[in-house]
């Protein structure tokens, strides 16, 4: 598995596998499936609801703890210093792990959720910062962040964030921010990589694929780390599993990741940083 190099210098996989959705039973079946289809990077959420089931199919993986990355996230409701460090020792319970590999603010406080959004995220990330320091999480970065909140967090922090995880797919990928933060050496992780399964269909991305032999969402996954960004594609699917990992004996032409870049707008979620949680 291709790994990228953070600027905390901890290694993260290029591909990971996304839990949305996977809970209870399903959910641990889901993460001991990953992992045995080669999968090191599982990513989850506090607002899942899934932690627990994630954490039980980590242990009954037979994959060693220090071979997986585990990402969680703090949700938006609970942000500020004390709430943050109270939901990450949650996440850290109902995981049963004894630290986090990667901890996100899932989505940045707003103007319209936060009279002094600024100074709450600053807040949510010196409590971060603090549980890097002590050991507990090994990297910190956040979700969802536009350059605004970027640029206000970047007056106080003392760590610059490892990740930003954003919607990113084809017909919607935020190229802008996407290049701003590689500029500022924050590694884009994609979420909803598929677009909600919008890219199925798609006569561009079909003609690649046929082109290439491969499916449409491997056309998308590939052409997702091609920009040098994570991407965590989810599937309680086993054949798609191994379908979804298996992008390294292909690479698509200059032409064909143009062609997929240049597609107009489709498949946005309608969620927006600075308005939530409303959708447009």
């Amino acid at each position: 598995m291709q790994e990228i190099i953070l600027n905390d210098n901890q290694k993260i996989p290029v591909i990971g596998f996304g839990t949305y959705k996977a809970k209870a039973q399903v959910g641990v079946q889901s993460v001991i499936d990953a992992l045995s289809n080669g999968y090191r990077l599982i990513d989850t959420a506090a607002i899942y609801e899934n932690e627990e089931a994630v954490g039980k199919g980590i242990r009954a993986s037979g994959i060693p703890r220090d071979q997986i990355v585990v990402t969680t996230k703090v949700w938006r409701e609970v942000l500020g210093f004390k709430q943050t460090k109270a939901a990450f020792n949650k996440s850290l319970g109902r995981l049963k792990l004894d630290y986090i590999d990667l901890y996100l603010i899932h989505w940045p406080a707003n103007a319209r959720n936060y009279k002094n959004w600024q100074q709450i995220n600053a807040d949510t990330w010196r409590a971060m910062e603090e549980l890097q320091a002590e050991g507990k999480i090994r990297s910190i970065g956040v979700s969802n962040f536009w350059k605004e909140h970027l640029k206000a967090l970047f007056q106080t922090a003392q760590v610059i964030p490892a990740v930003n995880q954003i919607e990113f797919h084809p017909g919607y990928w935020q190229p802008e921010l996407t290049e701003f933060c590689q500029l500022q050496g924050i590694v884009v992780e994609s979420w909803s990589p598929l677009a909600r399964g919008g890219v199925f269909g798609n006569e561009v991305l079909e003609s690649i694929a046929n082109r290439q032999g491969k499916s449409i969402a491997q056309v998308c996954l590939r052409w997702v780390i091609q920009h040098d960004v994570i991407v965590i594609p989810k599937s309680t699917s086993t054949k798609r599993m191994e379908e979804n990992i298996s992008l390294f004996d292909f690479e698509l032409s200059d032409e064909e990741m143009k062609q997929i870049d240049d597609l107009p707008e489709f498949g946005f979620s309608g969620e927006l940083p600075n308005i939530w949680p409303d959708r447009i």
